[in-house]
């Protein structure tokens, strides 16, 4: 589902795009699906060589692509992020704020180290990432900021409680940088990815059963790709069934309380392993 405003199309052809985590997943799809279509691509994302067979297989592809092996949780990693980019391309038009960590389980069970690396990746680096990346943005004529959130942050789920808060907190960064920045030809959208077949759901059992399944990453990729060619403020996965779920923890959010209460011993068994930082 996109939720649009009414103002002209983007065309992403020659835009300079910066993707964090854009060496698999999600990122990684996004970044094939923008050079398909003429962007010009820098990824940044641990792991040299993740990094390095990424960018190959653009390049091979015929994309333009640069590769930045950087940490974004770290000062240095986003000095170096926005630096490949300047360098690559000579400034940025379109910053994708895609990495992200997840830990899944009881909250007084998951390490301190743990929390504070989910709140580092997945709240403070898109925040301090975008605060310096703003006058590169500000510099061109049509610049937009994407920000993908989890649909976790429109209905919570048990077990996911730091994850929860910090992909709510950046919905409400980019909603209010959104309107921030209304009327100055940086554009702010939202992407909340329902559950996303990438590594970083690799260890998580659960499944539709409990109202839990995946979608390919190529599909999500798409969806934002058309979203920010319709410039849409928000990207809904999830189809009907989340949207309905949305709807219901709006309304009535104690009957989501009970949904969960009735699988919260299947639900802490499959998600409890799920470990991606």
């Amino acid at each position: 589902m996109l939720q649009k405003v009414e103002v002209p199309v983007m065309d992403v052809e020659g835009k300079r795009v910066l993707i964090t985590g854009g060496s698999s997943g999600i990122g990684l799809e996004l970044a094939r699906g923008l050079a398909a279509r003429g962007a010009r691509l820098v990824i940044a994302a641990c792991g040299a060589a993740r990094v390095d067979e990424a960018v190959g297989a653009l390049n091979a592809s015929g994309a333009e692509a640069a590769g930045i092996t950087a940490d974004v949780a770290t000062p240095i990693g986003r000095t170096a992020a926005l630096q490949g980019a300047i360098e690559a391309f000579g400034g940025l038009d379109i910053l994708v704020n895609n990495a992200g960590a997840v830990r899944a389980g009881r909250l007084d069970a998951i390490d301190e180290e743990e929390i504070r690396a989910m709140i580092e990746v997945d709240l403070v680096a898109p925040i301090m990432l975008t605060r310096t990346a703003l006058p590169l943005l500000r510099a061109g004529s049509e610049s937009m900021i994407v920000n993908v959130s989890s649909a976790i942050a429109l209905v919570a789920m048990p077990f996911y409680a730091t994850y929860a808060a910090v992909k709510a907190g950046l919905s409400s960064f980019g909603e209010s940088l959104r309107r921030e920045l209304n009327g100055e030809g940086v554009r702010v959208m939202t992407v909340y990815p329902s559950g996303t077949d990438t590594p970083m759901m690799a260890t998580n059992q659960a499944g539709p059963e409990i109202g839990f399944s995946l979608e390919p990453a190529e599909a999500v990729a798409e969806a934002i790709i058309a979203g920010i060619k319709h410039d849409a403020i928000n990207v809904v996965r999830g189809g009907p069934e989340r949207q309905a779920l949305i709807d219901l923890n709006s309304k009535d959010p104690m009957a989501i309380d009970a949904h969960f209460l009735a699988i919260k011993d299947v639900f802490e068994r499959d998600v409890r392993s799920h470990c991606a930082l």
